[in-house]
């Protein structure tokens, strides 16, 4: 990982030292939600362009299958932690749009860690097994009045099982993608 995050922060501070009259927010917090659960996070200013964003909250699952007639749905907790990278805030202040709160297009490379800590399901007996995943994401972030935004996102990566002992995996790495599309509040 480090050696995609090496070229990021690069490329990142390359860009930073022609672009000074723009920046990133120093600290920006706030809550979100969409379909797929909700969140409490943090974005911290790295460079004038590239922030650090953390987040904690709660990841929805759906699930089913016909052989068992089970159909369902869980709540699991998720830890982010995601660099991201305003690529377009000077084009968005030479046109007279918001960029505060961090309002423009962005690359990331979204590290989600799903603890096997507890999980809210209409199902009972289920055992969950704990993943990271690590995706490159492109997205955006708008701005709706003063506190509330948007933001949706795209991206494919890597996710990795962590092996219980009582679990037999077929493969422990996977195929994950990031598809979000979220409300939120910002303080």
């Amino acid at each position: 990982m480090r050696y995609i995050l090496i070229p990021l922060f690069i490329l990142g501070i390359v860009l930073n030292a022609n672009s000074q009259s723009v920046s990133v927010e120093k600290s920006t917090f706030g809550v979100q939600t969409g379909f797929l659960g909700v969140w409490v996070h943090n974005e911290s200013k790295l460079t004038n362009l590239i922030s650090l964003r953390s987040e904690i909250g709660l990841d929805t699952g759906i699930y089913g299958s016909d052989s068992n007639n089970i159909n369902g749905f869980l709540l699991a907790p998720a830890i982010t932690i995601e660099p991201r990278w305003y690529y377009n805030l000077n084009k968005r202040k030479s046109k007279s749009r918001r960029t505060d709160g961090n309002s423009g297009n962005f690359i990331s490379i979204k590290t989600t860690y799903h603890p096997d800590w507890f999980i809210i399901s209409n199902e009972s007996n289920l055992n969950f097994i704990t993943d990271i995943s690590i995706v490159p994401t492109w997205g955006i972030r708008r701005n709706l009045g003063n506190h509330f935004t948007y933001e949706a996102g795209f991206g494919v990566g890597y996710l990795h099982y962590f092996k219980k002992d009582n679990v037999v995996l077929i493969n422990e790495a996977d195929v994950a993608v990031n598809l979000h599309l979220r409300i939120g509040y910002r303080f």
